[in-house]
């Protein structure tokens, strides 16, 4: 894997977060948010893991 490359986590993470696995998913997005530059997508990423830090899973 692409060291500093954040879609693969990103990526993984959706896929956990539809399989229920909200621990798990909110990791790999938070993974994600730490690898982009960007920080609009950032924000997304770290929004995305918030909401999964709020669910049992």
């Amino acid at each position: 894997m692409i060291p500093r490359y954040h879609l693969v986590p990103s990526v993984r993470g959706d896929l956990l977060a539809r399989l229920g696995r909200n621990d798990e998913a909110r990791r790999e997005l938070e993974r994600a948010a730490g690898l982009t530059e960007h920080r609009r997508e950032r924000a997304l990423l770290v929004a995305r893991a918030a909401a999964l830090a709020s669910t049992h899973g």
